[in-house]
């Protein structure tokens, strides 16, 4: 099982269960988002919050920390803006109908969001407003990713409608979809998973998609010809998480297991069996796990503490019609979907 892991330092003043949590670029910085409603930075260096960021009216279901700023998205179907010095709003992105779930994206000056009300949307960073809208799901959207213009030679469509580059949405509808983002035109929609879609990643050099289903199968698409390269099947549960490194596919999986593959012909190559639960979550990190063996190299455990009464989450009136979620841990939306792991 490895040896263990021990805290080397505890964010502590949450009075809600934390949803999300993101890391800046240069790791200096920690951001955490909250089902109290609030978001908190904090210093990675000695653990101390540096700012905490208030006005979300209700709980906050996904973060991600830059250098310069920080952004928070919400049950209240707003994205933020913040200052990561003064922990000041600067932007509020109003569009949505309904709560704004698992991911945001910022690139090429540009913010993606996607939501339960079937739509993606890019924004302006820097004006807050709504440039484009991606409408053509049929159920919510979960995942999302974005490819760079200068991360497609050679597309074989017009350059205008490249010019933004690509967006790719990936949704309970059981179809992923790919956007001109310039235009808001669906480009191509990916059909073959018999499950929700819940992530998905992007290997922008060989215009490749990867997607993970409740129906145990990861996916490999060409983005530009919309073609089913390969399927993976060995899950024996919903496929939660993916993350691509050194031309390799790994999967967290409701099965318990982290299995990786050869992202350009499917094989697997090992599997890591030392979870008890679903894997909602993973990071690659040179070192993590040992690559040979699979074997784990520490096993971190959370230590126990004196259960105290659940903080309810803070609630905008029915009138103002913000849906509530059917499940109540944030931790990743997508797992509201997932198979439960197998009995033992």
């Amino acid at each position: 099982m490895g040896g263990g892991g021990s805290a080397l330092r505890v964010c502590a003043e949450h009075r809600g269960g934390i949803n999300w949590l993101s890391l800046s670029p240069d790791g200096q910085r920690l951001l955490t988002g909250s089902e109290d409603g609030t978001a908190r930075l904090w210093s990675a260096a000695d653990g101390q919050c540096c700012a905490l960021l208030q006005g979300h009216e209700s709980y906050v279901t996904f973060c991600q920390l830059e250098n310069e700023a920080a952004f928070t998205c919400s049950a209240d179907r707003t994205i933020r803006k913040w200052d990561v010095l003064t922990g000041q709003c600067l932007q509020v992105f109003r569009g949505h109908t309904s709560i704004v779930n698992s991911r945001i994206l910022v690139a090429n000056n540009q913010l993606f969001s996607s939501s339960y009300d079937r739509t993606a949307r890019a924004w302006s960073v820097d004006t807050g407003q709504a440039s484009q809208e991606f409408r053509g799901h049929r159920n919510c959207v979960l995942t999302l990713a974005y490819s760079a213009p200068w991360d497609l030679p050679g597309a074989p469509f017009e350059e205008e409608a490249v010019a933004g580059g690509l967006l790719v949405t990936g949704s309970t509808d059981g179809t992923a979809k790919v956007w001109q983002v310039a235009s808001g035109c669906c480009h191509q929609t990916l059909r073959g998973h018999t499950g929700a879609v819940l992530c998905l990643v992007l290997d922008t050099p060989s215009h490749t998609a990867f997607t993970g289903s409740t129906d145990t199968t990861i996916r490999a698409w060409d983005i530009l010809s919309g073609e089913q390269l390969r399927v993976f099947r060995e899950h024996q549960g919903s496929v939660i998480c993916l993350e691509l490194a050194n031309q390799h596919v790994y999967s967290g999986s409701a099965d318990r297991t982290v299995k990786c593959w050869l992202a350009d012909t499917g094989e697997r190559v090992r599997t890591f069996t030392a979870h008890r639960h679903s894997v909602s979550a993973l990071k690659y990190h040179a070192g993590t796990w040992r690559e040979a063996s699979g074997a784990c190299v520490h096993s971190v455990h959370r230590q126990r503490r004196r259960p105290r009464a659940r903080l309810r989450r803070p609630v905008r009136s029915a009138a103002e019609g913000v849906p509530r979620p059917r499940v109540r841990h944030q931790l990743h939306p997508a797992t509201r979907w997932a198979a439960p792991p197998p009995r033992p």
